[in-house]
C-alpha cells in the first residue's frame, strides 16, 4: 500500500516523538533534549537523545537513529507501512486511498512509467529467450553451464535481430515517446526513425535494492563490438551508485562481500552458493560504490580477473575501499582468469578455500610492487624496501601498522628492528617531525573517529544547514546538492535543498520519512546529528565553515573532472578549482 507524502507527513506531525518513545523508554529532560538508556544496545551511561525540535532520536553509542516511524520499525520490528498505520490509528486518523502527492506527481509519474516500461522490457526479453529467435541466446547460456533456475532467478533474456520489435510492443501498451525517450532502451534517429538499442544480445536486467528493473546489460552474440552494451544513465539508473546482484543481498554481511568484474562472474558465484557477490555496472569502481558497500559490510573480497587489467583494477579499488573504512582481501583465481572459469574448472569447495586463503590487500600490493624490482640487485632491493616502508605509513593504527611490519619481515626474511627504523626514518622525512610525535598526533586526531574526511565534511555541513538555514544564502552559487557526491549525502542533500527552496526551512524528521528501511533511516538520522559547535560570528567558527565548504567543493570538482570528456568543460572546472583557493564566506 502506498500513501501520499502529505498523509505520511500529517501522521508524523500528529505523533510526537517524545510522547511515543517515552512510552517505551524512561526519558529525562536535559536542556532542550531528552536523554535515556538506549533500547537498542546495552549501556550504563545514557547516550540516547531525543530532540523535540527536530522530532528525531539518535544514539551516540550505537548509531541508531531516525524519526517516530524508525523507532517503531526498529523496536517493534515493523515495516514502514505497518508503523505508519499504527501511528495513524493512535492519532485517530482514517487511512486514505492510494494516491500521489501533488507536488511530486509529475516527476514520480515519469519515474514510475520508466520503471513500468523497464519491467515490460524485461518480461519481453525473457519471453524472447524461450522463443525460436532466442534459441541462440539460450544455447549460449546453457553452454556457459547456467541452470534453468539460475536463468529464471536473474531474469535473463534475449533481444532479437534488429528493428524495433520492443518499441512496437511497449508503444502498443500506450506509452508515449516522451516517456520512451527517457528509458534509454530506444534510439531516435531523424533518418532511420525509432529502433531498439539492444539487438542480437543476451540480456541481463539490472535491479535496484527494491527489486525494480532500472537498466539492462547486453552481451552480443558473435564478434560484433561492443561485446557488452549497457543502458545509458537515466532518471532511475546511475551506474556509479548501483551494483549488479545487490538486490539479492539483505542485511549486514558479516562474512564480507565479493566484488567481481562482470555479470557472468556474479551469476556463476550465486549459482555456486556465494550469494554475497556483486559487480560494478560497466564502469570503473568508484567511491560511491564504496559508500554503498559500507552499508552492508566492513570486509570486501576482490575477485577481479587475474590478467593485467584485473590487477590494475584491484590496485585502484583497494585504496578507495580502505578510505571508506572497509577491510580488503584479494582472492587468487589462478590458473583461471575469472570466477566463471574457476567454477567450471574446479568447484564451490575449492573457491571457499580460496576465500579462506585470500591475501590481505597490503601483501597483494607488496607482491605486485615487488615485480617492478630486481630482488637480486642490492640497489633495486633497497628501493623496494623503501617503498614498502612508505606503504606501512598508510596505517594510522599503530598496532595494525606494527603487525603488518612484523608480518612483512617474516614473509621476506628482513630483520624487524632494521625495517622498523626504516619506517621511522620515512615517517620523519614525510612530516618533518620525529616519529613519536607524529604517532601521538595521529592518535589524537583519529581517536574515536573512523569516518573519512570528506564524508565527515559532507555530514557536518548538512547538519549545519539543518540547524542554521541562513547558510543556504551564504553558500548560494558556491555549493548545491550536486556537490555532495557520496551516498547517502547526495540523496539527503537533494532533499534538504529542495525542502528549503519550497518551504524556506529544513525538517529532518520529514526527510527521514522518505526512507522506508530502518537501516537507511538510522543512517540519515546520523547525518543530522554530527557533533559540532554552533556556527557563530566567531573567527574560528567562520574559518571552520570555509574549510568545510572548500573541501566539499574541491572533492566535487575533482570528481567531475575525472568524468568529463569535453575540454572546454574541463577548463571551466579547473578555473573553478583555482578560484576556490581564495574563497571566503563571511557572516
Amino acid at each position: 500500500m502506498y500513501y501520499e507524502e502529505d498523509f505520511v507527513e500529517e501522521v508524523r506531525q500528529r505523533s510526537d516523538v517524545v510522547d511515543i518513545i517515552s512510552s517505551y523508554v524512561n526519558l529525562k529532560r536535559t536542556g532542550s533534549n531528552y536523554v535515556g538508556l538506549c533500547p537498542f544496545h546495552n549501556e550504563k551511561t545514557a547516550s540516547f537523545s531525543v530532540s523535540p525540535s527536530k522530532q528525531m532520536y539518535y544514539c551516540f553509542g550505537c548509531g541508531a537513529g531516525g524519526n517516530v516511524f524508525t523507532f517503531l520499525m526498529e523496536y517493534e520490528n515493523l515495516t514502514f507501512v505497518e508503523a505508519l498505520e499504527r501511528l495513524a490509528e493512535q492519532a485517530g486518523m482514517e487511512l486514505p486511498e492510494k494516491g500521489n502527492s501533488e507536488n511530486d506527481r509529475k516527476r514520480r509519474d515519469l519515474r514510475d512509467s520508466i520503471l513500468e516500461v523497464n519491467k515490460l522490457a524485461a518480461n519481453y526479453y525473457f519471453a524472447c529467450l524461450k522463443s525460436e529467435q532466442g534459441k541462440i541466446g539460450y544455447e549460449y547460456l546453457t553452454k556457459r553451464e547456467l541452470k534453468p533456475e539460475t536463468i529464471v532467478r536473474f531474469g535473463l533474456g534475449f533481444a532479437g535481430k534488429g528493428g524495433s520489435p520492443l518499441y512496437q510492443y511497449v508503444k502498443s501498451k500506450g506509452y508515449p515517446d516522451s516517456v520512451l525517450k527517457e528509458t534509454g532502451l530506444f534510439t531516435y534517429d531523424e533518418k532511420r526513425g525509432v529502433y531498439d538499442k539492444f539487438w542480437n544480445r543476451v540480456m541481463f536486467p539490472i535491479l535496484d535494492r527494491n527489486n525494480r528493473v532500472i537498466a539492462f546489460g547486453g552481451r552480443v552474440m558473435g564478434d560484433a563490438k561492443p561485446k557488452y552494451l549497457n543502458s545509458p544513465e537515466t532518471m532511475v539508473f546511475d551506474k556509479s551508485r548501483n551494483l549488479y546482484g545487490l538486490n539479492f543481498v539483505h542485511g549486514k554481511q558479516g562474512e564480507g562481500m565479493i566484488i567481481c568484474e562482470g555479470y557472468m562472474d556474479v551469476i556463476a558465484l550465486h549459482q555456486a552458493g556465494f550469494t554475497n557477490a556483486v559487480a560494478s555496472l560497466g564502469t570503473a569502481f568508484t567511491s560511491q560504490h564504496c559508500s554503498l558497500l559500507k552499508r552492508y559490510t566492513d570486509l570486501v573480497y576482490l575477485c577481479y580477473d587475474s590478467d593485467g587489467a584485473g590487477v590494475k583494477a584491484a590496485m585502484r579499488a583497494i585504496p578507495m575501499l580502505k578510505e571508506a573504512g572497509i577491510r580488503v582481501k584479494v582472492i587468487n583465481m589462478r590458473p583461471y582468469k575469472d570466477p566463471d572459469e574457476f567454477m567450471k574448472g574446479l568447484s564451490p569447495e575449492a573457491f571457499k578455500e580460496r576465500i579462506e586463503q585470500a591475501k590481505s590487500s597490503f601483501f597483494y600490493e607488496v607482491d605486485n610492487l615487488m615485480k617492478e624490482y630486481d630482488m637480486n640487485d642490492p640497489e633495486s632491493k633497497t628501493s623496494f624496501m623503501n617503498e614498502v616502508a612508505k606503504k606501512c605509513l598508510t596505517f594510522d593504527n599503530e598496532i595494525e601498522r606494527t603487525n603488518y611490519m612484523e608480518a612483512f619481515c617474516r614473509e621476506y626474511s628482513v630483520r624487524t628492528e632494521d625495517f622498523k627504523k626504516l619506517v621511522a626514518y620515512h615517517s620523519a622525512r614525510m612530516v618533518g617531525i620525529d616519529y613519536e610525535k607524529r604517532r601521538q598526533e595521529r592518535m589524537v586526531k583519529t581517536a574515536g573517529q573512523k569516518e573519512d574526511g570528506i564524508a565527515k565534511s559532507q555530514g557536518v555541513f548538512l547538519t549545519w544547514l539543518s540547524n542554521d538555514p541562513v547558510l543556504f544564502e551564504k553558500t548560494k552559487g558556491i555549493l548545491s546538492a550536486e556537490d555532495f557526491v557520496d551516498e547517502p549525502y547526495h540523496e539527503v542533500a537533494q532533499m534538504i535543498y529542495e525542502q528549503y527552496e519550497t518551504t524556506g526551512k529544513v525538517e529532518p524528521a520529514m526527510i527521514i520519512s522518505k526512507f522506508q528501511s530502518k537501516e537507511e533511516q538510522s543512517l540519515v538520522a546520523g547525518i543530522f546529528n554530527k557533533e559540532l559547535k554552533e556556527i557563530s560570528k566567531d573567527t574560528e567558527q567562520q574559518k571552520a565553515l570555509n574549510e568545510v565548504v572548500r573541501s566539499i567543493k574541491k572533492y566535487s570538482l575533482e570528481y567531475r573532472s575525472r568524468h568529463v570528456t569535453d575540454m572546454k568543460e574541463l577548463q571551466t572546472l579547473m578555473e573553478e578549482k583555482r578560484k576556490l583557493q581564495t574563497l571566503q564566506i563571511s557572516f
